[in-house]
């Protein structure tokens, strides 16, 4: 970009400027194909990370499990202390780990929460789009591995889309949606591991408390870690 090149509005010259001391920023090699396919759905993707940036803002730990390209990680690094983020998959990790900025900073490496909790114990775990790939017989050793990774003040957000909305997924979708659920299932589900749990629905952008079976996507807010699975 040539050194000389002037916006005509002054206020605007760090797009400028940023542009030739850093270049410019890449999507993630996910995000690249939600971008290429359908790029309304990258606003949607982005308001579910906004949601739990709001919900963890100023816990020091947060882990992110099932980051895939974690472009939106830097959203909730933007808000809580430190985070870490996981994935099963080391084309992905290895990705994220290209992009890194120094600017947002979070850590990110290979796990497979199946085979086991976290390295380390945190104040807030979340996992988006997660849930529904794995199979169901496996969904209580996840949970309860997730549950494991938590300080005992730990919260845990859970987002998956909704068993109502597979009618609506694109082929791709449903080529791994194995295990989506309904909003009361997921609830019941998920208070065998939590003192309680705060059910949310989502329309595209918008989180809301409406009528879950209307619900594209759930959101699900869980603390009170149990020592052990409620029966």
């Amino acid at each position: 970009m040539p050194a000389r090149k002037k916006t005509r509005e002054p206020q605007y010259q760090r797009c400028i400027d940023l542009a030739r001391e850093s270049g410019l920023a890449t999507l993630g090699v996910m995000t690249n194909q939600v971008w290429h396919d359908d790029p309304r759905r990258l606003a949607f993707v982005l308001a579910r990370y906004k949601f739990v940036a709001k919900m963890f803002e100023g816990r020091a730990r947060v882990a992110e499990v099932g980051c895939a390209d974690a472009f939106g990680t830097r959203i909730v690094a933007q808000a809580a202390g430190r985070v870490t983020a996981y994935d099963f998959d080391p084309i992905f990790v290895e990705d994220a780990g290209r992009r890194a900025s120094a600017a947002w900073p979070f850590d990110v490496h290979v796990h497979d929460i199946v085979k086991g909790p976290l390295p380390k114990r945190y104040d807030g775990v979340y996992c988006l789009d997660l849930l529904e790939h794995i199979p169901r017989r496996r969904e209580q050793t996840v949970l309860a591995n997730l549950r494991q990774s938590l300080r005992p003040a730990g919260a845990l957000i859970v987002g998956t889309p909704s068993l109502e909305s597979q009618v609506h997924a694109s082929p791709q979708s449903k080529a791994g949606h194995v295990n989506c659920k309904s909003g009361a299932p997921l609830a019941r589900l998920l208070r065998g591991h939590f003192s309680n749990v705060f059910l949310f629905s989502m329309n595209d952008e918008v989180v809301h408390t409406g009528f879950a079976p209307m619900a594209h996507y759930l959101l699900a807010v869980c603390t009170g870690p149990l020592a052990r699975r409620a029966r």
